[in-house]
């Protein structure tokens, strides 16, 4: 499951484009006192996963240790086969706790995993998605950078890091990232649809519009990237 901000007065992504991407039932959230229901909607929507059943497991991911540089926490000390063990079981229990709603006690979790391991990419970026739902994207933003180092050619990292800049209007750099998205993965209708609205915010239609139809060829039925194409040019 993913955390999300609920926009009223900002927008991690324009909502007319994805509020096709997301299964939200409200009712089925248990709420938090730092984090509320609304939050969680929209991050889901962001991500275009469903809310209740949707993955929140990144163990697929690993803990691939050869871009070290790209986490700024350091280890105390010599990080052992246990230590990561320990880890991962910690950042499988934040998931767990994510998936039902319980933020807080998800967030203690991923920190645990991170002390004894700090390049678990499972709690980087299930801690940044925390983050990003309590609008810290600044904290956000250094976790999916760290998750993207250690998995360069993962979407998810990206298109998360890429919602936080549009959060705090840094639009330029959230279109950087969703260049980088669509290369790495270029069937992700979420990433062209993301970076349609992205260029469309730059004022780019040219590059809006090629983002929205490939979008639309990816997910006919996407009626706000159909929408997108006609309002720049289609």
């Amino acid at each position: 499951m993913h955390f999300a901000s609920h926009r009223v007065t900002y927008a991690l992504f324009d909502a007319r484009v994805f509020r096709r991407m997301a299964v939200t039932d409200r009712n089925t959230l248990p709420c938090a006192s730092r984090f509320t229901a609304a939050s969680i909607v929209l991050l889901a929507i962001v991500l275009g996963l469903p809310l209740g059943g949707c993955s929140f497991d990144l163990g697929s991911w690993g803990s691939d240790k050869e871009k070290p540089q790209a986490v700024e926490q350091k280890p105390t000390g010599t990080i052992s086969g246990q230590s990561v063990s320990d880890a991962q079981s910690h950042a499988t229990r934040g998931q767990t706790l994510a998936k039902s709603g319980k933020a807080e006690e998800a967030l203690a979790e991923f920190d645990r995993a991170l002390v004894l391991d700090p390049y678990n990419v499972q709690a980087l970026y299930g801690r940044g998605l925390i983050y990003q739902a309590d609008k810290q994207h600044e904290q956000a933003i250094a976790d999916f950078t760290a998750a993207n180092g250690l998995t360069p050619q993962r979407v998810e990292p990206l298109l998360a890091r890429a919602s936080s800049y549009l959060a705090i209007d840094k639009t330029k750099e959230a279109a950087s990232d969703l260049d980088e998205a669509v290369q790495a993965d270029p069937n992700s209708a979420q990433a062209w649809s993301a970076r349609g609205v992205t260029y469309e915010r730059l004022g780019d239609k040219a590059k809006a519009f090629t983002s929205y139809g490939r979008a639309l060829a990816l997910r006919p039925k996407d009626d706000a990237a159909r929408s997108g194409l006609a309002r720049t040019g289609g």
